[in-house]
């Protein structure tokens, strides 16, 4: 379903934030306004007090990715039942904007919010965008990286529902550390093994007359 596409406004939203490395990069209306992307609109309405609120909603929607990934269907549903109750919106048909080669408006889906501030607005499309694309998908399909330290968020779309990390750095990140961990697993039994022959050795009686 194309509204799933309203889906990365979370994910955007969620990795402004790493805790494991105590980072943090929503920390200005700026860096608010940039979460917006191409709509500008939206985001000139940000305004000092949207800086705190956008990391309040942050922290519900990591919580829904959380539980998705640890296999807690139910209660990934009720964070996310939850935002969309409060952040509501309104599908409607847009496509004056967009033209086909006759000329004519590529009819689409679009979300409205009902801004009261830039939070609202953006919560109510993330919130929305994740329920599509949640329903669409399965549960199953949100993800945290298992790259350490890094858990990003990240919505799985492979074909056989075997992603694991946010991106292919994370991914050759921990490929390149699980070989590491191989060999010197291999290299401890390797030495291991010797020390043992050669305690063998030394403790067999020698048949020498």
């Amino acid at each position: 379903m194309e509204l799933a596409y309203y889906s990365d406004y979370a994910v955007r939203l969620v990795n402004t934030e790493e805790p494991a490395r105590n980072k943090d990069s929503l920390t200005s209306i700026e860096s608010v306004r940039e979460l917006f992307g191409e709509s500008t609109q939206a985001a000139r309405r940000a305004g000092d007090s949207d800086v705190t609120r956008f990391r309040s909603v942050r922290g519900r929607l990591r919580a829904v990715f959380a539980a998705a990934d640890a296999g807690e269907e139910t209660q990934a549903v009720d964070l996310l039942n939850s935002l969309l109750l409060e952040f509501p919106v309104s599908p409607q048909i847009s496509g004056h904007d967009h033209r086909d080669e006759d000329g004519r408006p590529k009819w689409h889906m679009h979300l409205a919010d009902h801004p009261s501030n830039a939070t609202a607005g953006y919560a109510a499309i993330a919130a929305m965008g994740l329920a599509f694309h949640l329903t669409e998908y399965g549960v199953d399909r949100l993800g945290l990286c298992e790259a350490t330290p890094c858990r990003n968020a990240y919505l799985d779309t492979s074909t056989n529902r075997s992603r694991r990390y946010c991106s292919d750095r994370c991914a050759t990140r921990a490929n390149v550390a699980a070989y590491r961990a191989r060999k010197r697993l291999e290299s401890e039994r390797s030495a291991s093994t010797g020390r043992t022959a050669e305690a063998s050795q030394t403790m067999t009686p020698s048949t020498d007359r």
